[in-house]
């Protein structure tokens, strides 16, 4: 009866200790950024610092698509309507949909789209990099427009904040998620006190690595180590993606097809040397965000990508829409 009686004892202090300690390390859990979120990092270490500039949101508006001059169909990079921003200060109405609801660029796109009312010149055509080779295949193989409208295309957008407190914690997570966050945290700051350390894998897809002149380039706490996603190709993207493009301005017939290809964050700094920009921008005028990223990097330009997260800043997605907006007037 004793040992029933102290082996509950011992279960019980066992549970509320751990409790306690869960407790304390909770606010850790307490995450801002997609990267921080999945790699069980805190906000502490990698939340940017520096804060963005202010969008006034009445350049967020969404066009309905008869009244638009610019059609955008996009992935994550254009939901938030933030590079769209440029285009907009410049006079042009935008409407945004999502390749989701879109299914791709079929062979109908054309007679579909005129069917909608739309009566503009511009239709870009936006994808992140790791994603772009099967939304052209995907499109390509298209042969009748499947459109799936979204409640959320046409909701408002509001611009993003300017800064954050990244040792605001709370106590609204798991708390399992607190323990395992300070568990990363003092692997890597084991390992990363290494002159060798060069990248550490983490969980959910999330990779750290050592960034060349890191500290003049992201503003979070540990500068010199920035957060990416293990996924991400180091090597050239399949040529095929050009000869699909070619193959679909053929069915364009009647507006100004603008490809837009967004480099993941690992490409802009940490393999930078590919080509597929430069041949799309040879050969449909694509704008070229690859050497957008290395010209701002080489300009020493802070948080171009969020620390915490795999998307632009608000700067990065302005100089985004500054591109875009020049390659709209070559054509």
């Amino acid at each position: 009866m004793k040992t029933a009686k102290y082996f509950s004892i011992i279960v019980f202090v066992a549970v509320l200790g751990y409790g306690a300690v869960a407790f304390y390390f909770l606010p850790l859990a307490t995450f801002q950024g997609e990267l921080t979120r999945m790699g069980l990092l805190p906000e502490s270490l990698f939340g940017w610092t520096k804060p963005q500039p202010l969008l006034d949101v009445k350049w967020m508006q969404q066009a309905s698509m008869k009244e638009a001059d610019v059609l955008v169909i996009g992935d994550s990079f254009s939901d938030s309507r933030v590079w769209q921003s440029v285009l907009t200060q410049h006079g042009l109405k935008v409407r945004t949909e999502s390749w989701d609801s879109m299914r791709g660029v079929c062979t109908d796109f054309i007679p579909w789209l005129r069917t909608q009312g739309f009566a503009g010149k511009y239709v870009v055509f936006e994808s992140i990099e790791r994603n772009l080779v099967d939304d052209l295949g995907k499109s390509v193989a298209c042969q009748q427009m499947q459109y799936h409208p979204n409640p959320s295309t046409d909701a408002p957008r509001f611009p993003p904040v300017v800064s954050f407190d990244v040792k605001q914690g709370n106590y609204a997570g798991k708390l399992s998620t607190g323990i395992k966050t300070q568990l990363n945290v003092l692997k890597y700051e084991r390992l990363s006190l290494s002159p060798d350390f060069k990248s550490l894998l983490l969980p959910n897809d999330v990779k750290m690595a050592r960034v060349p002149n890191g500290c003049k380039l992201f503003s979070h706490a540990r500068c010199n180590d920035a957060l990416f996603l293990s996924y991400d190709k180091p090597e050239e993207i399949d040529a095929g993606a050009l000869e699909n493009i070619e193959k679909l301005n053929t069915r364009l017939v009647g507006i100004t097809p603008i490809w837009v290809f967004v480099p993941n964050k690992s490409t802009a700094y940490l393999y930078p040397d590919k080509q597929f920009w430069n041949e799309a921008e040879l050969r449909f005028h694509a704008p070229n965000l690859l050497r957008m990223t290395q010209l701002a990097i080489q300009a020493k330009t802070v948080d171009l990508y969020l620390g915490n997260n795999t998307h632009f800043s608000t700067t990065g997605y302005l100089l985004m829409g500054e591109e875009i907006f020049k390659a709209m007037q070559l054509h």
